[in-house]
């Protein structure tokens, strides 16, 4: 039987590990790859793709690309798809958004969203959706995670992802949703090469 490998599209360290330890027992042979392609795309959908069928293209290999973003409900969705370019920094896009929410009452409800796409050579790219309902909290809380993780407070939990486990982050965000939604699909166990 030929091994199954998949592509990882993305250069973010943190979420080439979130994949490993999520697809850990899908019986995959995963590999990451940056595709190096600029997230033009008006929608996450369209950015997960992107990089999902550059990374296919590249190595003639299956693919998932991602795209995510944490959406602030009093921000009328900011920072959303431009989640990861409001600033040169993580702890800058950070504070960009902390200060577009200072004076405003909390609290700041927010929701973190993924969207991964599926390139398949032969096959047309799929599409699988996560979310995590939260809120925004004015102070870092955790060092865990990457991203906004440590001011994304998760309500049922009574921690932000900054201060989870690895193991505890899966049982709630938005990328782990998504991973179970596409495990869930049978996607996975239809890859031949």
């Amino acid at each position: 039987m030929a091994e199954r490998r998949l592509v990882i599209a993305t250069g973010n360290a943190g979420k080439q590990g979130e994949y490993r330890e999520l697809l850990a027992g899908a019986g995959l042979h995963l590999m990451a790859v940056d595709p190096g392609v600029a997230e033009v795309g008006e929608t996450y959908a369209e950015n997960a793709q992107l990089k999902a069928e550059a990374a296919r293209v590249a190595l003639g290999l299956p693919a998932v690309g991602d795209d995510s973003g944490v959406e602030v409900e009093l921000l009328q969705g900011f920072p959303g798809i431009h989640s990861a370019r409001i600033g040169p920094t993580q702890k800058e896009r950070t504070q960009v958004l902390l200060d577009r929410l200072q004076g405003h009452p909390r609290p700041w409800l927010a929701r973190f969203v993924c969207t991964i796409a599926l390139a398949v050579p032969g096959r047309p790219t799929e599409f699988f959706e996560g979310e995590c309902r939260g809120e925004i909290i004015p102070e870092w809380r955790g060092v865990a995670g990457f991203g906004y993780d440590p001011v994304f407070l998760v309500p049922e939990a009574g921690r932000t992802f900054g201060e989870m486990s690895r193991e505890e982050k899966a049982r709630y965000s938005h990328r782990a949703r998504a991973v179970r939604a596409m495990l869930a699909s049978g996607a996975l166990e239809r890859l031949s090469v």
